[in-house]
């Protein structure tokens, strides 16, 4: 993840989307502030779980892809296809419920979108989201190598569709009807909501098609990132955005 953070960030410099970003290493920090309390959030209280979880499951053969004989390339991509559905799934949870979104909220918030967003979560969605992760990964039965691929795969493709990168539009037409890519995922940050609440794929890009959730804009220089109602500088904060779940509104 790391290494393709770092490939992103120096491609960002040199094609750059948008070029009138302000305050950029401020804003990078902030957004490297919450993903190295996730992190750790993560490995201290997840890791293990989800090793003993999928130990469990393999020797017990638990779960939905024990009840098939595949081929172990078959089996890795099928595992890849329905953990990536349960992830569109549960994006779009997060969108539709209101409990979910006063923590998802907080990624949307980023008024400037490059690939430290990638790293802008709540710990709040963090804890909620790998909590319930556990029965799923269960009822699937993933094996941890399938699980760790999927990150793998996962990752650096976030990393991407989040980026500043100026790709041109023939490369990312084409990319998306694959994966999600920047154009795609930009229309998901945009502040006018019909556009907030659509493109919710996080690897394979046709999630969206198949559940009717795509939207495409023609000129995505257009967009403007956030939402209109946490724009103030005490929302971009790190402490502003702690508490934003807390927030009535």
């Amino acid at each position: 993840m790391l290494s393709a953070y770092v490939l992103v960030i120096f491609l960002e410099q040199i094609f750059p989307y948008f070029k009138n970003y302000k305050q950029l290493l401020k804003h990078d920090l902030r957004n490297f502030a919450f993903a190295l309390f996730n992190a750790l959030a993560v490995a201290l209280i997840f890791s293990g779980s989800y090793v003993l979880l999928t130990q469990w499951t393999e020797q017990h053969a638990f779960g939905l892809l024990w009840t098939v004989e595949l081929a172990s390339w078959q089996r890795l991509l099928l595992a890849l296809l329905l953990f990536d559905a349960w992830m569109y799934a549960w994006h779009r949870a997060s969108h539709r419920i209101h409990f979910l979104w006063r923590f998802h909220r907080v990624h949307h918030t980023d008024r400037q979108m490059d690939a430290s967003t990638a790293l802008r979560f709540h710990v709040g969605e963090i804890f909620i989201s790998f909590l319930v992760r556990l029965p799923v990964v269960a009822l699937l039965g993933l094996s941890l190598f399938e699980l760790l691929m999927y990150e793998a795969l996962l990752q650096p493709i976030i990393i991407f569709h989040h980026s500043n990168v100026a790709l041109p539009e023939k490369i990312d037409r084409v990319l998306r009807k694959v994966i999600v890519t920047p154009n795609m995922h930009r229309v998901h940050h945009s502040d006018v909501p019909r556009e907030t609440h659509s493109n919710f794929s996080s690897i394979f890009s046709w999630w969206d098609k198949i559940f009717s959730s795509f939207q495409f804009r023609e000129n995505t220089h257009e967009i403007q990132f956030g939402l209109p109602d946490r724009v103030e500088e005490k929302d971009q904060s790190v402490r502003g955005m702690i508490i934003d779940p807390l927030r009535n509104n």
